[in-house]
């Protein structure tokens, strides 16, 4: 039996405005095994980033229980989940986000600077991942001198540094053109294959369709939770 690493049961989170309290997830159940590979998609104000950011411990819920790998989140104090993100979680965004000063070995080596590896450690690492993910030629440049898409690919070898038991990836292919797009979802796909879970939000049809599972958010519910009926392969 795989491993559950997300347990989500009557997921609720509201926001305080001018207007009052606005709910924008009402009672959301959701389940992630090990090795799973699921899209995440709804129109805006579905709820859909809202219930990405609490899976990645970047916001906390009302009410109702949140476990990842069998740990409750709701009691943990900052620092805790700070180290959780960093251990467990990894994450790649729509903006890359990589530091422009730094070349791809000093990003790609930034999470395991902040577990406190050792430095031959994190070189050894990030050389590792960097080759994995067809950068190594460019380990020296840094990501104003390489293209979109492969700084993407550098964030993805980033957020795999600490070896995280989840990846979530909000919009990762948002900023790129239809060809640079398939070639992250490859990317992703292979990354799967190996055993890594993801959680990957879009917009997009056909990066959904290379998903194994979709699940869809509409006024902050979860509406559909099933397996892609025709998966795309790259």
């Amino acid at each position: 039996m795989a491993e559950q690493v997300v347990a989500v049961k009557a997921l609720r989170k509201s926001y305080l405005t001018g207007a009052g309290a606005v709910e924008v997830l009402h009672g959301v159940d959701f389940e992630l095994d090990a090795g799973e590979f699921t899209a995440v998609m709804g129109p805006s104000g579905s709820g859909k980033s809202t219930f990405m950011n609490i899976l990645g411990c970047l916001d906390a819920p009302t009410s109702g229980e949140v476990r990842l790998m069998g740990q409750n989140v709701a009691g943990l104090s900052p620092d805790q989940l700070a180290r959780r993100r960093n251990r467990d979680l990894g994450f790649v965004f729509q903006g890359f986000n990589l530091l422009p000063r730094a070349d791809l070995l000093e990003n790609v080596a930034l999470p395991l600077l902040y577990a406190g590896a050792p430095a031959a450690e994190r070189r050894r690492r990030a050389l590792e991942l960097l080759e994995q993910v067809g950068l190594a030629p460019w380990a020296r440049s840094r990501p104003n001198q390489i293209s979109g898409g492969q700084q993407q690919r550098a964030a993805i070898a980033r957020a795999l540094a600490a070896k995280p038991r989840l990846v979530l990836a909000d919009e990762p292919t948002g900023n790129l053109d239809s060809q640079t797009s398939d070639e992250i979802m490859k990317l992703f796909s292979e990354l799967n294959d190996q055993g890594l879970t993801l959680v990957l939000v879009t917009h997009e049809p056909d990066v959904a369709a290379c998903a194994k599972r979709l699940a869809r958010f509409r006024d902050g519910l979860l509406v559909e939770d099933a397996p892609v009926a025709r998966r795309r392969r790259l």
